[in-house]
């Protein structure tokens, strides 16, 4: 008999999920989350950019009372999960389907006025030019002091082999530990998901929308840092490392 968990639970899934291949993951959420309470006001307005199920979005709303979060994924699967989980927050939260590799996705959101955007190992999933794309269009719309953090793997380049050797053992190291303890691989989580009916109806769909969208080329944390100053953003630099996991900030 199949058992299909509550949108809390799948989400407690896939928080355990994705832990099992971003060691200290906690941590970055961690960081994000102390610059944003001692940079931005008491009560943000945050866009969790590429927010999956709303890992970031529920931990803004969770830990900042008075704080606003608007959600936004292409995912028609993780963008359900995320308007049911964050629905527990009421008008404080909005999940809104864009579709970061297609230009002119910041329109959905030219009416507000956010104090900070906050993404977590997603971007990796754009090319180059569609990343710089999104950092143009994010310093667009952004005002000056608001802060950019970017939460990924930016692997080490062929320059640094002994690193690049080191982070490959140190993940499969994390994960077959995490796998042993009960952690879900990522295709387990996503037949997990499809067995439950609200997000059943939509994996057709994702498979649609991504049928098209090969991986695409890993870009480094100095081509982050340079896309980042050439958008237009005032500040850039970093605030958190653990060997080839990062989180990039700027400021605009």
């Amino acid at each position: 008999m199949t058992t299909v968990l509550s949108p809390r639970d799948l989400l407690a899934c896939w928080e355990e999920q994705q832990s099992a291949y971003v060691a200290h993951r906690e941590n970055r959420f961690e960081i994000m989350l102390d610059v944003l309470r001692l940079h931005s006001p008491a009560e943000p307005t945050v866009l969790d950019l590429a927010c999956g199920p709303g890992s970031i979005a529920d931990r803004v709303l969770g830990r900042l009372p008075g704080s606003r979060v608007v959600a936004t994924d292409y995912d028609p699967v993780l963008t359900r999960l995320a308007e049911t989980v964050l629905g527990e927050y009421g008008e404080r939260a909005t999940v809104i389907d864009a579709d970061l590799a297609e230009p002119g996705w910041s329109r959905h959101f030219a009416t507000w006025r956010f104090d900070a955007v906050l993404t977590s190992t997603a971007l990796h999933w754009l090319s180059p030019r569609q990343l710089l794309g999104v950092y143009t269009e994010l310093a667009a719309i952004l005002p000056p002091g608001a802060i950019l953090l970017n939460a990924d793997h930016l692997r080490f380049g062929p320059e640094h082999p002994t690193l690049t050797e080191v982070s490959a053992r140190h993940d499969e190291q994390v994960q077959r530990a995490a796998f042993a303890a009960g952690a879900r691989t990522w295709q387990e989580w996503w037949a997990m998901a499809a067995q439950t009916p609200e997000l059943a109806e939509r994996v057709a769909e994702r498979e649609r929308r991504f049928a098209d969208r090969p991986p695409q080329p890993l870009s480094p944390l100095a081509f982050h840092l340079a896309a980042l100053r050439t958008a237009g953003f005032a500040e850039v630099g970093t605030v958190w490392q653990y060997l080839d996991d990062y989180v990039v900030f700027a400021r605009r």
